[in-house]
């Protein structure tokens, strides 16, 4: 009887590319306290009344371009990367999306049924950064809901592992096969995120954004900091893949609203060709998995930006998604988190 059990947890994706379906997944995902941190009312204004009436229709195109046979394209490789790191365990491993389905009470009432002596649970979220719109946000979802249903078992969270070295080394494999062909330039496109984010969870109040090189100063902010942790994945798979800094750059993609952090994504694709880059490789390591924000945004809208601006070449770098090494560094978070509770038993 297994005591232990496993949750893989990403963002989640609409049920269907039907608007209804879409509008429903943006209404639960914008409504969100920690994606659109503003009082309820004028949250609710925003999104039920102005954003998503308008988004959801031209959401549900997007969507259509990039839906796979299986349905989305992330829930598919969220199961596939399931069912792989499966295979390194005897502990069942399960899947939730902080929006959409399966939802985490789902995750949770499938182990406690499929394995009623379950002691612990043991969750994996898909998010290698911290930032409060998404890892902060799936972790303190999960111990909501396994709070409100008073589940017997105890739930313990892998942190975010942005410096991990086998995070690193999977996600520097990746690239290889890309960067081994001819091209002038590597964009390191991460999600966007408020600036005042980064303020509202820095716990000592008085390192983020208050200096120019704030994300070079140690400090306890870093663990919670999103610009820290992408400069620092950043710094460490370049320095293992030996790219030289005037070969790559930084930027954010996916942003809604004043105040993100920059530079943008869809501006640096226009601006790219009059500097001299004809030949661009794009990757987005804050995603383990191929998504909307990836095949659309980048792949699709990203390319056709870039290329009316002169560009030549074009070629996004795909989300580790099922990469053995990815599915070994997984495994050995997990593993990590294990054996200790086991020493202890």
């Amino acid at each position: 009887m297994a005591k232990r059990g496993i949750v893989l947890m990403n963002l989640g994706s609409p049920d269907s590319t039907e608007t209804k379906d879409v509008k429903r997944y943006l209404d639960e995902f914008l409504m969100d306290e920690r994606v659109i941190d503003k009082p309820y009312l004028l949250r609710a204004l925003l999104v039920k009344g102005i954003i998503t009436p308008f988004r959801a229709a031209k959401s549900a195109e997007a969507y259509k371009t990039i839906w796979w046979k299986e349905g989305s394209p992330l829930i598919e490789l969220t199961r596939r990367l399931q069912k792989a790191v499966q295979q390194n365990f005897e502990e069942p491993v399960e899947i939730a999306m902080r929006y959409g389905n399966p939802t985490p009470k789902a995750a949770y009432d499938k182990l406690i049924k499929e394995h009623p002596g379950i002691e612990e649970v043991i969750l994996f979220p898909l998010y290698p950064h911290y930032a409060m719109s998404s890892y902060e946000t799936a972790v303190q979802y999960m111990k909501q809901v396994h709070a409100k249903y008073k589940y017997p078992f105890k739930l313990t969270t892998v942190a975010a592992y942005y410096n991990n070295a086998d995070y690193i080394n999977a996600l520097a494999e990746s690239m290889k096969p890309y960067i081994a062909k001819p091209h002038d330039h590597i964009l390191f496109s991460y999600h966007g995120i408020p600036a005042r984010h980064l303020v509202k969870t820095d716990p000592t109040k008085s390192h983020c954004l208050q200096s120019a090189n704030c994300c070079n100063l140690p400090s306890p902010a870093h663990a919670y900091c999103y610009r820290h942790q992408v400069f620092e994945t950043t710094k460490l798979v370049t320095e293992q893949l030996g790219i030289s800094k005037d070969k790559y750059s930084i930027s954010f993609q996916s942003r809604l609203g004043k105040g993100w952090l920059e530079p943008f994504t869809d501006i640096r694709l226009e601006l790219m060709p009059k500097e001299g880059i004809r030949n661009l490789l794009i990757l987005c390591p804050a995603f383990v998995s191929d998504c909307l924000e990836t095949l659309e945004e980048i792949a699709e809208r990203g390319k056709e930006t870039f290329l009316e601006a002169g560009g030549e070449q074009y070629e996004m770098i795909p989300c580790m998604n099922v990469q053995p090494l990815w599915v070994r560094a997984v495994t050995k978070l997990i593993q990590q988190k294990i054996q200790p509770a086991a020493l202890n038993a």
